[in-house]
């Protein structure tokens, strides 16, 4: 199954998560799994929030930022992956310069 996001339209959800700006978004979700593009502009962010039922890998394609991961900061930039498993809590911050675009999945 191909799953083309350069085909699916962005959207900007506006403080995603009790997060700063927006978070734009191309969004695959079948029920089971969510397939996304992400793109934060710099000084956005996601909220903190915890992963109680699914767990989340995230993978930076370009851009520098961070991600909270329970009380850990931790630097995040182009081929970086961050994983937050199940029960666990996490946020990602764009405090760069450009864009942070990352591609992630949420099983």
């Amino acid at each position: 199954m191909i799953i083309d996001l350069s085909k699916i339209p962005e959207k900007e959800i506006p403080n995603f998560r009790g997060g700063n700006k927006a978070y734009n978004v191309k969004l695959f979700d079948d029920g089971q799994v969510k397939i996304m593009y992400g793109r934060l502009v710099p000084g956005a962010s996601i909220g903190l929030h915890t992963h109680e039922t699914n767990c989340e890998v995230i993978y930076i394609l370009s851009g520098k930022g961070k991600a909270i991961y329970e009380d850990n900061s931790e630097e995040v930039s182009a081929g970086v992956c961050h994983y937050c498993p199940m029960g666990h809590s996490h946020s990602l911050i764009n405090d760069g310069n450009e864009d942070l675009v990352f591609f992630a999945v949420v099983s």
